[in-house]
């Protein structure tokens, strides 16, 4: 019996840890003011009235509509996933002029933006703008992003933080994705 329960408890405390490494602090918290910051569009959101190539500040090209910004180190599956989800958000709320866009991370920004386009072309994106910082590799300085966060969301409104997830390697997953749009609800009432 004691072996039994031994065994239940690390497998408890490991579920926990898990649970616990995925998310992390990184960027604005809820409550914090979503500052300027200048990027290059480099793909996606055809019609937001931004050619692609342009420079230019989002979060203020947004102003106080409802935003769900990410920034991302990698446009993997799971990005993928995120993405197809927002894509639907954002059209459904078109009338509320809800906007999305990515902000990819990293050292080269000439392969980012390739990147991007990639990703968007490959990934049928309609909704979400695909921008590169031009603070490299790890955004906004002000923003405080975390270095070991690969996804950093920020769900604000009015330029405030309603909601943040950030994630490790590996951190985003099916249980994250339903929770980062189920917070979206905080943006839109």
């Amino acid at each position: 019996m004691r072996k039994l329960l031994a065994i239940a408890a690390v497998v408890v405390l490991g579920i926990g840890a898990t649970a616990w490494a995925e998310e992390i602090k990184s960027g604005p918290q809820v409550g914090d003011e979503v500052g300027a910051y200048d990027v290059t569009k480099a793909a996606g959101a055809p019609n937001d009235g931004v050619s692609v190539g342009m420079s230019l500040c989002y979060r203020c090209k947004l102003g106080q509509a409802p935003v769900v910004m990410v920034f991302a180190r990698k446009p993997d599956a799971k990005l993928a996933k995120l993405t197809h989800e927002l894509d639907k958000v954002v059209a459904d709320n078109a009338e509320k002029k809800m906007g999305s866009f990515v902000s990819l991370l990293g050292s080269d920004a000439a392969a980012l933006k390739k990147e991007a386009h990639e990703f968007v072309a490959s990934n049928k994106l309609k909704n979400i703008a695909f921008v590169v910082p031009d603070d490299q590799p790890n955004g906004p300085k002000e923003y405080n992003l975390n270095s070991k966060a690969d996804v950093t969301v920020l769900i604000y409104r009015n330029g405030k933080v309603a909601a943040n997830h950030a994630f490790a390697a590996g951190g985003l997953n099916d249980e994250a994705i339903a929770k980062i749009v189920a917070d979206t609800s905080k943006i839109l009432n």
